[in-house]
């Protein structure tokens, strides 16, 4: 028995205790038998009620647990049972609650767990559990229909819908149920040759594909898609702080710049460790493990998994150390340019409805570790370069620009001989009169033209300007130096920011604070630092008095130090760690 499992039990057993505190026990209540989450009522999404059944399912069965076959903790669970049923929509689907309402994708995430829910209860050797098993059954026979028909918002919907699809057809064998999941498998898949899903979300959505590409590529005996697994769990593997913390600094979704760990990974890590025997995922395994504070999402509930599929049991395995020093190029040679060229030529004009293009998907970025230091730099997202030295964390450093006007988004990134350089130009021109052959009737012949019915698309392009911003960054003996530098243009306001964790303290002595957790470095250095470790940045500068330029936005929780620079300019900032 491994120290993994032990701890997931006692925390199982601590969850459940807490959980049937608060079940609803109102027979008047419409939510009888749910269990009230974060917003105050009980939810059938994939995070809320049935999350909990899987701890209560994954109790009951356990011989190691203190609640096995325990009666009252079985009653509560056929109560919980009658609530997801109850609270189905008549179509068969749940809703998310926050949003995404009759919605088949939080269906799918729902059904990709209850599925594995009902499979331990029905290999479980008590008679007592069959009740409360079957009503699950019949809400994952109610959700065929929305599963055979639905659709979905996000890139990994469709591999959250093909593997309910595929866990469905393991209960019911149903073969319109593969036919279905193989209409979404037929778009391919969207990963890159390193291991990047579209939505470069390390925090949450690459476990979230990876656990359900595992089990479709399990059920329907698909191993091509485990090789897309294997990629992201390899390059996980470089994505982490020293820490624990995920890197999410270029995420595409909600993680963007929050705080995760890898507790979501410890599952299809210790799957796929188990399938490859893989040395390096049974060690990412363990090391996931450490961080499971709490049961996770229904769809990939750590203990569920290991107690339905005794297979995956790597204590036998061997174990590779885990690396604390590389430099590793991810997306080196994934032709972005050549892809998004051919975006025009699509016919969807950029629109897309409840979600995004993700056309940052791809990008190339550079992680670097030497032992307590860890850092990323990354083209085209707001921040473009990353620090953590032991407890410091300077979250980003992003320019901003009154020219286009917002934050500057690098688009490009090269690596020649230890000096990572950075590039964009920002073009902005105007907008000429539309040519008349283009123009509605409305505009020739009636005495209202609403702009909104004028076709933009056909105005010709005047006086186009443009602007260059660059960025080199070099690292030095325990500093960093990062050179910034515009073209001739004159008389661009530009501000440079440094975002850093809220738990520091900033001193320097042309430091002026302008209001909570925002400073403007004038000239000189300033310190952050956070207990023992700390970091000096140089040198300040307050060419304009801009307090922020349009479209710039700061997110609350942190601390930031801007230096505002008018162009042209050719400034060196210096990192240095203390």
């Amino acid at each position: 028995m491994d120290a993994t499992y032990k701890q997931l039990v006692h925390i199982y057993d601590e969850h459940t205790s807490a959980m049937l505190q608060r079940q609803v026990l109102d027979p008047t209540s419409k939510y009888v038998g749910g269990i009230i989450d974060e917003t105050g009522i009980a939810r059938v999404n994939h995070l809320s009620t049935p999350s909990v059944l899987a701890v209560w399912a994954s109790a009951i069965v356990n011989p190691d647990s203190r609640y096995y076959h325990d009666e009252t903790l079985l009653a509560a669970f056929d109560k919980a049972a009658d609530f997801i049923l109850n609270r189905q929509h008549a179509d068969g689907t749940i809703s998310l609650g926050s949003t995404n309402y009759n919605s088949p994708p939080d269906t799918a995430f729902v059904v990709g767990g209850v599925t594995q829910i009902y499979q331990l209860l029905e290999a479980h050797d008590w008679a007592a559990v069959k009740p409360a098993s079957v009503k699950l059954k019949l809400f994952l026979e109610r959700t065929i229909p929305a599963m055979l028909t639905g659709g979905c918002h996000t890139p990994n919907h469709r591999w959250v819908i093909t593997a309910a699809l595929s866990l469905l057809y393991e209960i019911f064998q149903m073969p319109e149920l593969v036919a279905r999941a193989d209409e979404w498998l037929a778009e391919g898949m969207d990963i890159t040759h390193d291991g990047e899903w579209t939505e470069r979300s390390n925090g949450i959505y690459n476990a979230v594909s990876d656990i359900a590409l595992y089990h479709t590529g399990r059920v329907l005996n698909r191993p091509e898609l485990l090789e897309c697994v294997r990629r992201n769990l390899r390059m996980m593997v470089y994505l982490i702080h020293p820490s624990g913390e995920v890197v999410t600094d270029y995420s595409g979704r909600q993680d963007f710049g929050q705080t995760f760990n890898m507790a979501t990974y410890f599952l299809i890590y210790r799957l796929m460790a188990a399938h490859d025997k893989d040395p390096l995922f049974a060690a990412m395994s363990d090391y996931a493990g450490t961080f499971i504070k709490h049961a996770e999402a229904v769809n990939n509930n750590a203990l569920l998994g290991l107690l339905l599929y005794p297979e995956a049991d790597i204590s036998d395995l061997e174990r590779t150390s885990l690396p604390d020093r590389y430099v590793q190029v991810i997306n080196e040679h994934h032709p972005i340019n050549e892809h998004l060229a051919q975006i025009d030529g699509v016919g969807h004009h950029m629109k897309i409805e409840h979600s995004s293009m993700h056309l940052a998907f791809g990008a190339p970025l550079v992680r670097i570790r030497e032992l307590d230091q860890s850092v990323t730099i990354m083209p085209q997202t707001p921040s473009f370069f990353s620090l953590r030295h032991g407890k410091v964390r300077l979250l980003g450093i992003k320019l901003s620009t009154s020219f286009s006007p917002g934050i500057v988004k690098f688009a490009h990134l090269t690596a020649e001989e230890g000096v990572y350089k950075l590039g964009i130009v920002l073009e902005k021109g105007y907008n000429g009169p539309i040519p008349r052959q283009f123009l509605p009737e409305s505009a020739e012949r009636s005495t209202l033209s609403p702009w909104y019915l004028l076709p933009h698309q056909h105005r010709p392009m005047t006086h186009l300007q443009t602007l260059e911003f660059q960025a080199e960054i070099t690292q030095g003996d325990g500093e960093w130096k990062i050179r910034i530098l515009s073209d001739e243009r004159e008389d661009v306001f530009t501000q440079l920011s440094f975002i850093l964790g809220d738990e520091g303290t900033v001193s320097g002595s042309d430091l002026v604070q302008t209001e909570a957790g925002k400073y403007f470095l004038k000239n000189g250095s300033m310190t952050y630092a956070v207990d023992e470790d700390a970091i000096e940045i140089s040198t300040g500068a307050y060419e304009h008095l801009l307090p922020v330029l349009r479209e710039d936005q700061h997110p609350a929780g942190c601390k930031y130090v801007h230096v505002n620079l008018v162009t042209p300019f050719d400034r060196t900032f210096t990192v240095r760690l203390l």
